[in-house]
């Protein structure tokens, strides 16, 4: 089977094992993606939309605004043809060597520091979380405090520290966000929200 049939079955697949979900088409579209990405269908009950969030992550792509990740795993995998088609772009700067140096000088952590450093980079454009809550965390109180203004915000940090209340304080702000509840999360699953994003300000 070709890519593009292995796909369109597994999307066959999961529309039938989803059943009624309930979901608007635009979120399914989200949703979809997620699982397929992780084979993973408790994305259905655990993600969390604002109601602005889709609507505002294709006009920051149809826009040209920046995409700015927090690994290079979710930059790798984001499908930049459809982002770069409207004149985006999508970025990392964990592995900027000022980031590092600032990092260390303040005895903090490199994905605290390249959200201070992505803060004035994307006004209007994408931040996505797939790994780090500590990263969420500062992005939450940079535009608690007036100096972040993302369009969007793609919280979905993994693991057993601070990822859960991260994504709680994300719901609590002012400012269109797509997070989940619980645990689950990662570099790979955030890209996948991106990419249906990308994919619906294409068509």
């Amino acid at each position: 089977m070709k890519p593009e049939e292995i796909e369109a079955r597994s999307f066959a697949i999961i529309e039938e094992e989803a059943g009624d979900h309930g979901l608007s088409p635009d979120r399914w579209a989200v949703v979809r993606r997620m699982i397929h990405t992780t084979a993973d269908f408790d994305y259905l009950r655990s993600v969390r939309f604002h109601p602005g969030a889709i609507a505002a992550g294709i006009e920051a792509i149809r826009r040209g605004k920046r995409i700015v990740t927090d690994t290079q795993m979710a930059r790798a995998g984001i499908r930049k043809s459809y982002v770069h088609r409207f004149g985006g772009s999508v970025e990392c700067l964990i592995a900027e060597p000022t980031v590092g140096r600032v990092a260390e000088e303040a005895e903090t952590t490199r994905a605290m520091a390249a959200v201070d450093a992505a803060a004035p980079m994307i006004k209007g454009g994408i931040y996505v979380v797939g790994n780090a809550p500590t990263a969420l965390l500062r992005l939450i109180e940079l535009i608690r405090a007036g100096e972040a203004h993302p369009a969007l915000v793609i919280g979905l940090p993994v693991g057993f520290v601070n990822a859960v209340e991260s994504k709680e304080a994300l719901t609590t702000v002012d400012l269109p966000y797509i997070t989940n509840v619980g645990r689950k999360g990662g570099s790979n699953v955030a890209a996948s929200v991106v990419n249906a994003i990308a994919i619906m300000a294409a068509q």
